[in-house]
């Protein structure tokens, strides 16, 4: 994210435009898909051709799919979800997407007039951070059982800390869940079994299970020095952090 001396005459964009990076495993449906934030962009057109465009941008090529499929002005079907711009299946059957998340900039970060169409944060030592919800019913099939939104983004990680241990506070007082784990940092821990970037972790009378994560921007260095072989998508570090979050779901 962008830094100004002169933020204050800036403009102040009433939404922002967040690209995600999801990974669904089809054979382990019940656990977590990943989520990684990519991009946040205080223009529609911009975000979208960004979208387009990320699986390139952190690496990788037709060739390390065994299908991509991207969204163009030009596209007349498309079967993957109106806010999804690119999907893909990798070589170990995951399922990639790339989606536009829209929501209202509660943060007030004003817009980059240099064409580029980034948020400004207060100082250059902040950075964004997401607070992602992540919802699973077992009562659906395949990616159908998983939902995941960015419920807000902050420029301070003590204020996202915050928001993510009162997402589900309310319905936890009116004992709307049958289980409802929450953690006041994100240090790690042995005996936290749902992620490290997990703050919540909640079931449902039903058997909903909810997730609430703080996120930060995924590093494109720290990701490609993770990536396994020529043709992986960085299938190390997917499967490493599946294997950490496979605690909480109940039938």
């Amino acid at each position: 994210m962008a830094h100004s001396s002169t933020a204050k005459d800036l403009e102040v964009p009433e939404l922002l435009f967040h690209t995600v990076l999801h990974c669904f495993d089809p054979a382990n449906p019940e656990n977590p898909q990943l989520v990684f934030p990519l991009a946040t962009h205080t223009a529609l057109a911009t975000a979208k051709d960004f979208a387009r465009h990320a699986l390139q941008s952190l690496g990788y090529g037709p060739e390390d799919f065994q299908i991509l499929e991207v969204r163009t002005p030009e596209t007349q079907t498309w079967a993957h979800g109106d806010g999804v711009l690119a999907w893909a299946r990798a070589p170990n059957d995951w399922e990639i997407s790339i989606c536009l998340d829209t929501k209202p900039n509660a943060e007030k970060l004003r817009a980059t007039n240099d064409g580029a169409d980034q948020a400004v944060l207060p100082t250059k030592e902040l950075q964004l951070h997401y607070v992602v919800q992540t919802t699973i019913d077992l009562n659906q099939d395949g990616p159908r059982m998983q939902h995941s939104e960015i419920e807000g983004v902050f420029a301070r990680r003590a204020a996202a800390l915050k928001a993510a241990r009162q997402q589900l506070a309310a319905l936890s007082e009116n004992d709307e869940f049958a289980q409802y784990e929450s953690r006041e940092n994100l240090e790690p821990t042995t005996d936290w079994p749902y992620g490290e970037d997990v703050v919540v972790h909640a079931i449902s009378q039903t058997g909903v299970n909810h997730y609430i994560s703080v996120k930060t921007l995924l590093d494109k260095k720290a990701h490609m020095r993770l990536r396994t072989g020529n043709r992986g998508f960085g299938l190390g570090q997917l499967e490493s952090q599946a294997a950490h979050k496979k605690g909480g779901v109940s039938a």
